[in-house]
């Protein structure tokens, strides 16, 4: 894959996932019991978390600097616990403000990508389930350009799309 096939990938998947959030209604973002206890708004604040690292990582490897220290806490070490700390950071946050996130760090996503040379390295991962993911080489190292939308896809799609269809109102 080229550059612009990945930003093309990554739009339409963008647009798919917001096709995706107009189904909710705003009153029911704030509905727990989506995944476990979190709420739409909770899952893309998590997705978010995961994005706005990634983008930075990108960012400091295109400029040839060391990787930048995650925004979550020290203490934050496994999944659980980074999850469990970006579910807190956001948990006072409205569900407009880390939309409105979501979107400006899947912006500079696209940026960082766009700002690539055409001839990036990007590989194609197929798994045994036939979707594909893509890996973006800066200097030697390797990026899930898709990290939020791989992410979304295997993670938390399928509880999306459950409650969406058990149309439970707040």
């Amino acid at each position: 894959m080229r550059k612009l096939g990945l930003l093309n990938w990554l739009r339409e998947q963008q647009q798919e996932w917001k096709a995706l959030l107009d189904q909710i209604d705003p009153a029911r973002m704030d509905q727990p019991g989506v995944a476990g206890h979190w709420s739409m708004k909770d899952i893309v604040a998590h997705l978010t978390g995961w994005n706005h690292h990634l983008a930075a990582r990108l960012q400091a490897a295109q400029r040839s600097e060391p990787e930048p220290p995650p925004p979550w806490s020290g203490h934050a070490q496994t999944q659980d616990e980074i999850n469990a700390w970006i579910y807190e950071s956001n948990r006072g946050r409205s569900a407009r403000e880390v939309l409105d996130e979501s979107d400006q760090v899947f912006q500079q996503l696209v940026a960082v990508i766009e700002s690539l040379p055409d001839e990036v390295p990007i590989d194609t991962v197929r798994v045994e389930s036939g979707r594909e993911f893509y890996l973006v080489w800066i200097g030697g190292e390797r990026f899930l350009a898709g990290e939020f939308f791989d992410h979304f896809h295997d993670d938390h799609e399928a509880d999306i799309r459950a409650w969406l269809a058990r149309g439970e109102n707040p």
